[in-house]
């Protein structure tokens, strides 16, 4: 397991230890109550039943979970809204009350849930915002023990569009080649050499932006996975680079 992701490893090791798994579930909370959420037209709070359902399907996410299942908060995430769906079409058949689940779209085919899915939610979006933020207090903590902070990587990132390419190859080389990044957190030195064996880029421009690219290696190599999704959406929105 030594190549998994920092949050990976925790789920693994809450697998059959319930101290860890409690541990692994009160450090989400923030993430389970804004899936909550999503599902609900308020904010969820710990008095509601879809937060305990919540947390239960975080731990069913969590003895579940296989790494062929890809992130793990996606998976998780899928699975606590899939519960809530199932507890919301019990209790609105039970109070024969209008239902989410009924047709009522514009063409009678789609569901009023459907209609509002894409809408956005600021209850949620406020839950997701301390999710985030604990991620990044982690990750400028991770980044000072490199030397780096955040004004740094800003300043060491590359402006022209060939050399964002360039740092991008030498990075997904980076993370198809988990050792690689073992090392960097092993030695806390950028593997510059192997790198540019592997990537093809030139050992100058790699230089030039070490920074920047220690950053984006820590971020793909310790479970920040709300901070690289918000990456690729932005990237990939832009058509700058593909991480």
């Amino acid at each position: 397991m030594q190549n998994e992701h920092t949050i990976i490893r925790a789920v693994y090791a809450a697998k059959n230890d319930s101290e860890k798994a409690d541990d692994l579930i009160r450090d989400y909370i923030p993430f389970i109550r804004a899936e909550a959420s999503r599902c609900m037209s308020k904010a969820c709070t710990e008095q509601d039943d879809e937060f305990s359902i919540a947390m239960i399907a975080f731990h069913e996410a969590i003895l579940g979970y296989e790494r062929g299942r890809g992130a793990f908060l996606s998976y998780a995430a899928i699975l606590i809204r899939s519960r809530i769906i199932d507890y919301q079409r019990k209790e609105s058949r039970h109070r024969g009350n209008l239902s989410l689940y009924t047709a009522g779209g514009a063409d009678e085919r789609t569901t009023i849930l459907d209609e509002v899915a894409d809408e956005r939610d600021p209850f949620a979006e406020s839950d997701n915002l301390d999710a985030t933020k604990q991620e990044i207090e982690e990750l400028s903590y991770v980044m000072s023990e490199f030397g780096i902070c955040f004004s740094d990587v800003a300043e060491n990132s590359p402006k022209q569009l060939r050399t964002l390419e360039a740092c991008a190859m030498a990075i997904r080389y980076a993370v198809e080649n988990e050792q690689l990044l073992d090392q960097l957190l092993k030695t806390r030195k950028l593997p510059l050499a192997q790198l540019v064996r592997g990537s093809g880029v030139e050992r100058k421009t790699l230089e030039r932006h070490r920074k920047y690219l220690l950053a984006m290696l820590l971020i793909q190599t310790n479970g920040y996975e709300i901070i690289r999704g918000h990456l690729r959406h932005v990237l990939n929105r832009k058509g700058e680079m593909r991480v």
